[in-house]
């Protein structure tokens, strides 16, 4: 590649998902340059093409922390970003299915009393009251009264557009070719003919961020999945909670303008970048929709879509530092829950970056959980 532009910076990030453009903008607020360097568009990934839940609720309890500090920035969002990103602290309930399911339920609110979540199992003739409008398949369910939902489509470009308010070099459309250790930092090749130094550099590229730490000696499991996801026509309101289901196999939500949201099974892989719904899974999602929503049925759904994302296998992210490099920095692999936890990912991140360290506790994410990565 021939090179036509040189930029030297001090983090260089690679990956425009809400991670990277919450990491982008923290450093900046920090005082730092930042380049950040994404293949396609902003948010236009796992970022922008989820369901759009901010929940706590059923998280394993070492991401809770992570996941608290992220609650207070969503609530001071339009103060973040600009904007409210159809935010809204609607509550969120898990439903169970069965007495098997209202264990699990019971058991994952006794495990996490201490993190302040106000669970509440609500089952019996206090669940129908409460919330009539739900089937006869759902017996009872666990209420986290101050979780939500918002507009993924809306919040995750828009920490890129704040960060580059900011000042952060924001590069859309620029894969990175690429990328290094040289001397005391790090150098990128990049687009059309892109060269970049940094001293520190961060890995936030979703589900294409194995390919980055295999190249650094951390081989880590993190496989691409696709959520299969629907939205229906404009309904009279029904549902105002984020919906849940034990096991995780369909999820719900109603906007503003009446469209019903939800998500269940996986799409079916095209390539590297693409995916699109898988009809068993849009079939199952329809079925269970009707069952656990009874005033859906008929309703017309008027899109289907997929998006690529980064599972572990474990359901936790790798962040933080690597094992193999110094001046390294990982933030990925968010199964399909990082939504709501990117901004308090970006601010871990910017934290590490500058300081070493952070002050919420990620042990638990270390990179070196693996076996495939070796030590430094």
């Amino acid at each position: 590649m021939t090179v036509t532009e040189r930029i030297t910076t001090d983090v260089a990030i690679i990956g425009g998902g809400i991670a990277g453009a919450a990491t982008a903008l923290a450093l900046r607020r920090m005082g730092m340059a930042v380049l950040l360097l994404e293949r396609g568009f902003c948010g236009a990934q796992a970022s922008g093409a989820n369901y759009g839940g901010v929940r706590r609720q059923g998280r394993p309890p070492e991401q809770i922390p992570l996941s608290q500090r992220a609650h207070a920035i969503w609530q001071r969002l339009p103060e973040v970003i600009g904007i409210d990103g159809e935010y809204i602290r609607s509550g969120h309930l898990k439903l169970a299915r069965s007495e098997a399911d209202l264990a699990v339920l019971e058991a994952y609110q006794d495990r996490v009393r201490d993190f302040g979540l106000g669970l509440e199992i609500v089952a019996g003739n206090a669940f129908r009251a409460r919330w009539p409008w739900l089937g006869d398949r759902a017996i009872a369910g666990s209420w986290c009264p101050a979780d939500g939902h918002a507009n993924p489509r809306l919040v995750s470009p828009g920490f890129a557009r704040a960060a580059r308010k900011a000042g952060a070099d924001i590069r859309e459309q620029t894969a990175v070719q690429e990328a290094v250790r040289d001397g005391d930092g790090f150098r990128l090749l990049a687009g059309d003919g892109l060269e970049v130094r940094s001293r520190l550099l961060l890995n936030c590229a979703g589900a294409w961020s194995g390919r980055f730490a295999a190249a650094f000696g951390e081989t880590v499991p993190l496989e691409s999945a696709h959520p299969n996801m629907a939205v229906t026509e404009p309904l009279p309101r029904l549902m105002d909670i984020n919906v849940g289901v034990e096991g995780g196999s369909i999820y719900a939500r109603q906007v503003e303008r009446g469209n019903c949201v939800m998500g269940g099974g996986r799409g079916i892989t095209l390539d590297a970048d693409r995916a699109r719904p898988g009809r068993t899974a849009i079939a199952a999602l329809l079925r269970q929709a009707a069952e656990l929503f009874p005033a859906l049925r008929g309703a017309q759904v008027i899109r289907f879509w997929s998006g690529v994302e980064g599972d572990m296998p474990d359901r936790n992210p790798v962040l933080g530092p690597s094992r193999t490099t110094p001046g390294l920095i990982h933030g990925f692999g968010f199964s399909g829950a990082g939504f709501q936890i990117g901004p308090a990912v970006g601010e871990v991140l910017a934290e590490l970056a500058r300081d070493g360290r952070s002050t919420t506790p990620i042990e638990a994410f270390d990179i070196g959980r693996f076996a495939g990565t070796a030590a430094a």
